[in-house]
């Protein structure tokens, strides 16, 4: 016997074939909205981006002879490298 329910199912459709309220697919929209490549691409190239500026000023400040240091509440800071003879 088919099951006339499943005729306007395709397969990969996941949560989107089943029956749910409105509230449910307004607060988990990310479940039932399909993948943008274009957006994940923005998103992709804005976070490569933010991690190699992190990267590039933390090797900016080593090269200039700073250091993170952990102060004494816990936070990191740089300071400069200092001689035991000074």
């Amino acid at each position: 016997m088919a099951n006339n329910n499943i005729s306007n199912e395709k397969p990969g459709d996941g949560l989107r074939s089943l029956r749910s309220t409105t509230a449910f697919r307004v607060i988990n929209f990310e479940l039932y909205a399909k993948p943008n490549i274009v957006i994940m691409g923005i998103g992709l190239t804005c976070f490569g981006i933010a991690l190699g500026y992190i990267a590039y000023m933390r090797s900016k400040y080593e090269s200039m002879g700073y250091y993170a240091a952990v102060d004494k509440d816990g936070k990191e800071i740089f300071e400069k490298r200092k001689s035991k003879w000074d």
